[in-house]
């Protein structure tokens, strides 16, 4: 091992401007490489954040207008979905419909504590609200199954709405504000990227807006989806059971709006592999030149010592030490240079996270632990190859010819 490492530290030292060059361009194609999966990484981060967060594995319908005649009922009816609907699409798609929730928002109030007031709607919501919009729960719990069984008066708030009523939003929990007139109890405070929402419990809110049955959405949570397809005939089954309850046509898009949000993911998800691996691509053929110089050098190095590999054919030397040397040789030449532009790409990105730290269109641009192993084995690969076909072609030298070469 120690005379290989020293053969290989020869042959290199013999030729320090060539490989470094050559070397220097290995390095600039890893470190291109690095920039773009870093960047790749640091787009597709904030739809992981932001859009993938969310509950993905929902379905949800909101109301709209019959855009054809059904059943000698004319176009353009309003479908107003109502709060029985929940059950029916539960019970009717017991394949596909893990539960079915909703919201009911209110008009405009005034919320009002000791200390100070808020102008604000409010939404009547179920306990998974929260894993539907991927909103954080900062303090306290949020709403529960007992909460909506017993029409609880409680109430939670936004960051930002319990500073302005109490302070802080640590202060508001277990306090009491004012909405209509009605004493409601802080439980909980979230931080929402958007918005300022003002949960309470979906069955207090329909006793406040007089046990109003129009609803604003039904989300099914969906159970037995995988791929694609299963989404899909989620989708159109959950809606054939709507237009039968409703009376409008199967195949009116206008009737109700779906957002199929496990079809979205599945989408963005093939979107963001994609993008990854246009940047390998284009990371790759930049090494190409890289890789071919490497292999230039080796073939050079070959013919330089065709008489030094026929000496040591003749005395004994296996095939597989000569294709050893020069395969190390050239694998040793692609990792010492590519590490070179793994650091360098690495030391980069640092910078540049840096400078674009906050923003929201490019979040935390850096390789992860998997994609630096990924690399490594480029580095091998592309190594080998690089020598494969000169170690080949001194595998073919015969000693006698190799003798007689000056």
């Amino acid at each position: 091992m120690f005379d290989l490492a020293r053969e290989i530290k020869q042959s290199l030292s013999n030729n320090k401007l060539r490989t470094t060059l050559t070397g220097l361009s290995v390095a600039w194609g890893i470190f291109m490489l690095i920039i773009l999966l870093s960047m790749s990484q640091g787009v597709t981060n904030p739809f992981k954040q932001n859009v993938m967060s969310q509950g993905s594995n929902y379905i949800n319908i909101f109301p709209g207008r019959t855009s054809k005649a059904y059943n000698g009922l004319k176009e353009g009816r309003y479908i107003d979905l109502k709060d029985r609907d929940l059950a029916t699409v539960e019970s009717q798609n017991g394949n596909y419909a893990q539960q079915v929730s909703s919201t009911m928002s209110g008009s405009a109030i005034t919320i009002s504590s000791p200390k100070d007031y808020i102008s604000t709607g409010y939404e009547g919501v179920f306990p998974d609200e929260l894993t539907k919009r991927g909103t954080p729960l900062t303090y306290g719990r949020f709403i529960n199954q007992l909460d909506l069984d017993q029409k609880r008066k409680i109430v939670v708030l936004t960051e930002q709405n319990a500073s302005i009523l109490f302070g802080t939003p640590e202060e508001s929990i277990g306090k009491t504000v004012k909405l209509k007139d009605l004493s409601f109890t802080v439980v909980g405070v979230i931080n929402p990227k958007f918005g300022q929402e003002t949960y309470i419990p979906f069955t207090t809110a329909k006793a406040l807006n007089g046990y109003n049955l129009s609803v604003d959405v039904l989300a099914v949570e969906l159970k037995n989806v995988k791929t694609e397809e299963d989404g899909t005939k989620a989708e159109n089954d959950i809606k054939g059971t709507l237009s039968r309850i409703h009376k409008f046509a199967p195949d009116d898009d206008g009737a109700v709006r779906i957002w199929n949000r496990f079809k979205q993911q599945l989408q963005m998800g093939a979107g963001m592999w994609i993008l990854e691996l246009a940047m390998w691509i284009i990371g790759l053929f930049t090494m190409l030149s890289g890789i071919i110089g490497v292999s230039n050098i080796m073939f050079v190095s070959v013919k330089e010592r065709t008489h030094e590999i026929g000496i040591r054919r003749a005395i004994g030397a296996k095939p597989r030490n000569i294709l050893t040397q020069i395969l190390t040789e050239s694998v040793a030449i692609t990792g010492f240079f590519g590490y070179i532009g793994v650091f360098s790409g690495i030391l980069i990105m640092e910078v540049i996270n840096n400078l674009i730290e906050g923003t929201d269109f490019i979040s935390n641009a850096r390789i992860d632990i998997s994609i630096a192993i990924k690399v490594t084995v480029v580095l091998i690969i592309a190594g080998c190859m690089a020598g494969l076909f000169p170690a080949l072609k001194a595998l073919k030298v015969k000693p006698v010819e190799a003798l007689r070469d000056e």
